[in-house]
């Protein structure tokens, strides 16, 4: 009996384990770097004039018919209509949601999807959509072309890019960008651990747990973005300029 050759995102997946598995030939440690320059490469210019961005996380398990599907959706919407992009990691769910509205909202909408053992499909909601072997890359891209972040309820996942996004505020990697929880009652539990534990105990400063801000209200979320752009950077959002230069057209 003759076995299905394995698919190319299989494939890709079987790499990446090997690849994390430990130390392997110089030779494949080579040939992964110079892979991993390529995607990081790729990344910047799919992504250079995609801006400005505003991110938002979210489960992809969450999907149509749950409420904060339908708070994703309209958070889209009220970031697109004050002239951000919406940028999410392009898979199903809440990262859908969020997609929708821009498009429907007739803004610009980007997805940067991740190649995962159990394929997540992109959404079909996005005008732009990458996909990335690494999780690194994926997060970089995500962080690097935004200026506010906004996380809908989620897992392991959104968590991960959550404290990601936190560490980099609180060492001052980036500075001035909103840091949103929406959903009150998903997220209030989750702030109450940090106050009773990591606050009290030290771990984390009271000015690390006041970064956030947490809202229900598509409308406040999309003013508060907007009122600290213009605060910090002076961005036009009304008139989003795509220059493409030869290189980026390639």
């Amino acid at each position: 009996m003759t076995l299905p050759k394995p698919t190319r995102r299989q494939k890709d997946v079987q790499n990446e384990r090997l690849f994390l598995r430990g130390a392997q030939t110089r030779w494949k440690e080579l040939q992964r770097a110079f892979r991993i320059f390529f995607e990081l490469l790729r990344g910047f210019r799919k992504l250079h004039f995609v801006g400005p961005c505003v991110t938002v996380f979210g489960s992809a398990r969450l999907n149509d018919g749950n409420t904060y599907y339908e708070m994703g959706r309209q958070l889209g919407a009220e970031l697109a209509r004050s002239g951000f992009t919406v940028m999410t990691g392009g898979g199903p769910g809440l990262m859908e949601a969020a997609n929708r509205g821009a498009q429907e909202a007739g803004g610009y909408s980007v997805g940067c999807n991740i190649v995962l053992p159990e394929e997540q499909q992109p959404n079909p909601y996005l005008d732009l959509c990458m996909e990335f072997r690494h999780f690194f890359i994926r997060k970089l891209m995500l962080v690097k072309y935004s200026y506010a972040f906004v996380a809908l309820p989620g897992g392991y996942g959104t968590m991960d890019e959550l404290f990601e996004i936190a560490t980099l505020v609180q060492t001052g990697k980036v500075r001035g960008f909103p840091v949103i929880l929406m959903g009150r009652e998903y997220w209030t539990p989750f702030l109450e651990f940090m106050k009773q534990r990591l606050v009290k105990m030290g771990t984390i400063s009271e000015r690390d747990y006041d970064r956030f801000i947490v809202s229900d209200s598509p409308e406040e979320v999309a003013a508060l973005v907007k009122r600290a752009g213009l605060r910090k950077f002076g961005l036009s959002y009304g008139a989003r300029v795509r220059r493409k230069w030869f290189f980026f057209e390639r």
